[in-house]
């Protein structure tokens, strides 16, 4: 809680509880910034806004109102700025690790913070914002400035000084992150996605390659070098560079061996050899722990005392989780939604399966359509049946997706289940003994996005209802 006076020399001594950009959410206390959207002017909802209990607004346009307004050349520049300083710099409390790419940001910012304990290092992402104080769920993978900064002074009141977090492509297109430096910064990997925002893969890429702008001189850059971008984003480093992946890598991953109870391969580092027996499933997984070894080892830990935590670490709810319910046929629950994701998923799941694979999938509304046909395709192709069903469909047609989805296949091998989950229940009723029922797309996620709104729905809630 601050004074206004505190934020805005000259103003009255209001005190001011949070700072909100939503005027839905506006409680007594709050200031309200008029931040402008791609599609909405926040100064539109100004009267809401008050109606709900603003003691203050911020502004960049003459307004008239019955509270005290402050007006600025740039309201979204002018929230990072209040937000910073509401919530006390807490930025600057905590040694930042962020992860960025298409694949792998959520498993690789989440191993970081169970190798180094939730006691000091905080996450932030598609999981929620976890500590060994709190666990709850966010929306944005990269919250705005008025929710970012309030997690950051979350984190510190928890005690951590760490915080592993995921930053999305449209945090940095959006602004969110600029007056944000990170201590180390890590690149999974670079594929086609998001050209709903981004329009071109070029942009896509330019703005993943922000990130390099914002570690820290004396940081770390932590990339792959066997992605199809390494070259490029390499060029554009002005840290301290280290690499990871199975060609010419400070960190060679080698002998890998992929079963389904564990993932076993050798990490070579300065000269030296490291066995690790991973109960993460997959070789994608073994590049997603090399990355966050090779962060610890960047912050200063003893890469033999990391390998000793490896065989504690859980697999993450929703990536490529087997679940169990005594079932005769293997269950896999997995956020993949792309096509490189797919194309990384199915080579591993062929290497273990026993009998058909079955997937259920379907594709994000309001999102590219370009990558539906060759994501669809990869499905069809992989699987010996699919179920295409709604997978936030938002406002366009759940039929229209699928559609798109087999529009480059000849296969007839699917169905279309529009309800996911009649969808679900339908692949277990088919399903015969040794065969494997791949649920792709929402992963843990706790909502279906219809139209406008967020519905309450969990893929998982789904599954365990149908073993009861």
């Amino acid at each position: 809680m601050k004074l206004l006076s505190e934020l805005y020399s000259g103003y009255p001594d209001i005190e001011i509880k949070g700072i909100k950009i939503n005027s839905k959410q506006i409680e007594p206390g709050d200031i309200f910034v008029c931040t402008m959207g791609v599609t909405a002017d926040r100064h539109d909802f100004i009267d809401e806004a008050i109606s709900n209990g603003a003691s203050a607004i911020v502004v960049s346009k003459d307004v008239e109102c019955n509270v005290p307004t402050i007006k600025v050349d740039n309201t979204n520049e002018e929230l990072r700025k209040l937000a910073k300083k509401f919530y006390d710099n807490a930025d600057e409390d905590l040694k930042l690790i962020a992860t960025t790419g298409t694949n792998g940001k959520t498993t690789v910012s989440k191993l970081i913070q169970d190798l180094m304990g939730e006691d000091i290092c905080g996450y932030m992402g598609t999981s929620g914002i976890i500590s060994s104080k709190f666990n709850e769920k966010i929306i944005n993978t990269t919250a705005d400035a008025d929710r970012l900064y309030m997690y950051f002074k979350m984190f510190v009141d928890a005690g951590c000084k760490y915080l592993s977090m995921e930053t999305s492509s449209e945090a940095y297109f959006r602004h969110r992150l600029d007056d944000i430096y990170f201590d180390i910064g890590i690149v999974t990997n670079i594929t086609e996605d998001h050209l709903n925002i981004h329009k071109t893969v070029e942009n896509y890429v330019s703005c993943k390659k922000e990130m390099l702008d914002h570690i820290k001189k004396d940081g770390y850059a932590v990339l792959n070098t066997d992605d199809k971008y390494y070259e490029e984003f390499k060029n554009n480093v002005n840290s301290n560079l280290v690499t990871y992946g199975m060609n010419n890598a400070d960190f060679l991953i080698k002998d890998l061996e992929v079963t389904n109870k564990d993932t076993k391969f050798t990490i070579e580092y300065n000269s030296n050899d490291y066995k690790i027996v991973s109960p993460l499933f997959g070789d994608f997984n073994a590049y997603n722990l090399t990355a966050a070894i090779a962060t610890l080892v960047c912050l200063g830990y003893k890469i033999d005392d990391i390998i000793e935590k490896i065989p504690n670490i859980k697999p993450l709810a929703g990536r490529v989780e087997f679940l169990n319910y005594g079932q005769k046929y293997d269950i896999v629950l997995d956020y993949a939604h792309t096509t490189d994701s797919f194309l990384k998923l199915y080579p591993v799941l062929h290497k273990i399966k026993r009998g058909k694979i079955i997937t259920v999938t379907g594709s994000a509304g309001g999102r590219e359509k370009e990558k539906r046909g060759p994501m669809g395709k990869v499905v069809l192709d992989n699987s010996d049946y699919v179920i295409f069903t709604m997978d936030d469909p938002r406002n366009e047609d759940v039929n229209e997706i699928i559609d798109d989805l087999v529009s480059l296949s000849d296969k007839s091998n699917y169905e279309r289940i529009i309800n996911r989950k009649e969808a679900i229940k339908k692949a277990f009723d088919m399903a015969e003994d040794n065969d494997l029922v791949l649920i792709a797309g929402k992963g843990n996620d706790n909502y279906m996005a219809i139209e406008d709104k967020y519905e309450p729905y969990c893929d998982l809630d789904v599954i365990e209802d149908y073993f009861k």
